[in-house]
């Protein structure tokens, strides 16, 4: 988590709120984390495809992961200079004008809203541009169809409701007393467009929520802006300075993109986990089969950001080393290794291709270039020359030919990426990292500091605090790179056949997995 420099003031206060933690950092203006923090809160799955959260297990982990960064860093609250945050998106709470929330948050996850998101396939919108240009089916997971799901199923809690917001306008109300919507969520999410006037009121109207817009805070707000001062309520509960200021924050995968100084076009962010986000830049209004965007102003005024990604990456080799590794991981725990790490020694002399196997990644579905949430894992090319280490090696490859699945549907709109800078759990593989250099062609750079969520927030803390002039200087100054792994320019073109063996693979079997999925449902 920690820079290598020695922290030097002025600091910032980055706040993290994700799926399964509260997340705070104090940071300084040269971008080295000077102490971290994280508090647990839980998920409840009531129904099936039901993900919900309480707002208050929220503010409660907040005050406990701010009073320990604070103990922890012997920095006092006055030194504390600006304050940002991110959160999950669309985390979307009910809450009456005082901030009091009236039915837990629907989570990100949650897809409870399809039926009200297939209706999405019958709009002629310009809205359906964000959606792989009307190519991709609409995500349950976004806001109109939740709107419209609270407002059919839950019609009190949506009738009573003052405000529907994410989860990030959540925060902002409770450390300012300010309502304000975020850009981010509004045109990532919500299909707000301000080269489209706004509101696309013809969807909202055509997928049953088109009276929601009462609901939603009038004053759209750019990252890094200050909204307001930190309340005296909220100092007193989170022991910080009354008044300090507070800027305008975010979805947590873009304060990522942030945080890895992917701020301008040509360079797009890999956010990597249990699931891969790719997003970047566009000077253009670009929109295309196979990826969602360009989304306008979502990140930098001016520009268009543009988003793929894969939801099962770093979970699926976590599934194969607990179900078909125990073996290697219990060796590991005994010698005090790390069990990825002796995999991936087991595996590297394994040539590109894993000597004629291939798997598609899509164990929980497909975000993009399909978005086919009944999508399914496939492993093809077996033979008794195959072993484990076949199988995990050819895991990480069909990681990696995804990312470059999606980066051949942004290159035919036109989408140059000359530079990929990636963040999370893959980068502690210099081998898997290699890999996704040669099988993409694009040379990956990795940043000193490994959080990069939470570096984003305190860099949006530092530009609305006026250390800065705009977002893109903050983060050209807190976001130090260290290292850039080249592709292999051999195994490149090695990995093409491979690569398009795998994108010719699910079209194939789309239909009888398809079929495999209603029966067992």
């Amino acid at each position: 988590m920690s820079a290598t420099r020695p922290p030097q003031g002025p600091y910032v206060l980055g706040i993290d709120f994700g799926t399964e933690s509260c997340r705070v950092s104090i940071v300084d203006v040269a971008g080295s984390v000077v102490t971290f923090a994280a508090t647990p809160y839980a998920t409840t799955h009531e129904r099936s495809g039901w993900a919900e959260q309480s707002p208050e297990d929220w503010w409660d982990a907040l005050e406990a992961s701010t009073a320990r960064v604070l103990q922890q860093s012997g920095i006092p609250a006055h030194a504390i200079e600006g304050i940002s945050y991110d959160a999950t998106s669309m985390t979307v709470v009910a809450l009456k004008d005082d901030g009091r929330h009236l039915a837990p948050a629907i989570m990100w996850m949650d897809v409870r809203a399809v039926e009200q998101a297939k209706r999405a396939s019958t709009s002629t919108s310009v809205a359906l541009r964000y959606n792989g240009d009307g190519a991709a089916p609409a995500s349950p997971e976004w806001y109109p169809f939740k709107a419209a799901w609270l407002k059919e199923h839950q019609p009190d809690v949506y009738r009573d409701a003052d405000y529907l917001v994410d989860a990030a306008d959540w925060l902002t109300k409770r450390l300012t007393g300010e309502w304000t919507l975020n850009i981010n969520s509004a045109a990532h999410r919500m299909y707000y467009n301000r080269d489209e006037g706004g509101w696309p009121t013809d969807f909202y109207e055509h997928v049953g929520a088109g009276d929601v817009f009462d609901k939603i805070p009038t004053n759209v707000v750019d990252l890094g802006v200050p909204v307001g001062g930190l309340s005296q309520k909220a100092a007193r509960a989170l022991g910080l300075k009354p008044g300090t200021p507070v800027a305008q924050g975010c979805v947590d995968a873009w304060a990522g993109q942030i945080g890895l100084g992917v701020v301008e076009p040509g360079t797009f962010a890999l956010i990597t986990g249990s699931s891969h986000v790719l997003t970047g830049q566009s000077a253009e209004a670009v929109s295309g089969k196979g990826f969602f965007g360009g989304y306008t102003d979502g990140v930098i005024p001016g520009q268009y950001t543009v988003e793929g990604g894969q939801v099962s990456t770093g979970s699926v080799l976590k599934w194969f080393k607990d179900n078909f590794a125990r073996d290697v991981v219990q060796a590991a725990e005994r010698t005090g290794l790390n069990a990825y790490d002796v995999l991936n020694q087991q595996s590297r002399h394994l040539p590109p291709g894993s000597e004629g196997l291939v798997v598609n990644e899509y164990f929980q579905g497909n975000r993009t270039p399909y978005t086919d949430g009944q999508a399914r894992g496939i492993l093809w090319g077996l033979s008794l020359r195959h072993g484990p280490e076949h199988i995990y090696h050819a895991i990480q490859e069909s990681v990696c030919y995804g990312t470059e699945h999606n980066l051949r549907a942004m290159r035919d709109a036109g989408i140059d990426v000359q530079k990929i800078v990636a963040c999370g759990g893959a980068t502690n593989s210099p081998e898997w990292m290699q890999m996704h250099a040669d099988v993409t062609g694009v040379p990956i750079t990795l940043t000193e500091v490994g959080d990069a969520v939470v570096l984003g927030s305190a860099i949006l803390a530092a530009t609305g605090a006026g250390l800065f002039d705009s977002v893109p200087e903050a983060a050209r100054a807190m976001v130090t790179e260290t290292e850039t792994i080249e592709p292999d320019a051999q195994r490149h073109e090695e990995y093409r056949y491979f690569v398009d063996a795998y994108i010719d693979t699910y079209p194939r079997l789309r239909e009888r997995i398809h079929d495999m999925q209603d029966h067992i449902a």
